[in-house]
């Protein structure tokens, strides 16, 4: 018999439960390893107000939605799950500070000029394969420590210095690239 997938309901439930506490007021919600995994975020997310810190990493999320009425929200943690794009994301565009999405099968990033508070991107193992996708990072202006090490775009580089002094290039704005710090003359 096949496990039903937890719902994002079922999740938070869950954690009001073990917490004792009651999830609309709470600023760190983690329901990453969810057994059986969440397949879907929806709109019952955008009941946690108070949330600045959500984590929904190692489920089975195909697709970022739900989030729209999360007014605080500062970081996202959606590594390792099946997300392919960012659409969804800018529903939070205005306060969403840090973005952890290493492990998704990412290869656009359509939309992610629009996090004009983006400071920490990770996206390391992703599938940017291309330097035009990578170069829409370019409209994040506050963008200060992106990881992508692990993406064919990197792996296709001569070498990892050859690869960061591209990355940045492009991006003048990070002072830290996959874990360590920018040099510039």
């Amino acid at each position: 018999m096949a496990l039903k997938p937890t719902t994002c309901k079922e999740a938070i439930a869950r954690w009001e439960k073990a917490k004792e506490q009651v999830a609309a007021e709470a600023t760190v919600i983690e329901l990453q390893f969810q057994w059986p995994p969440i397949e879907k975020m929806d709109g019952v997310l955008s009941t946690l107000v108070a949330c600045e810190k959500l984590s929904l990493s190692s489920n089975m999320i195909d697709k970022v939605a739900g989030i729209a009425g999360m007014k605080n929200l500062k970081i996202l943690s959606l590594g390792r799950n099946y997300i392919k794009s960012l659409a969804g994301i800018e529903t939070v565009a205005d306060t969403l500070e840090e973005l952890w999405m290493s492990y998704n099968p990412i290869d656009k990033l359509k939309g992610i000029g629009a996090m004009k508070n983006l400071r920490v991107f990770y996206l390391s193992n992703a599938m940017i394969k291309e330097w035009v996708e990578f170069n829409r990072l370019q409209e994040c202006p506050a963008l200060r420590d992106l990881v992508m090490s692990g993406n064919p775009l990197c792996d296709s580089q001569p070498d990892v210095d050859t690869w960061r002094t591209q990355a940045c290039n492009r991006l003048q704005q990070v002072t830290k690239l996959d874990g360590i710090p920018v040099i510039r003359d």
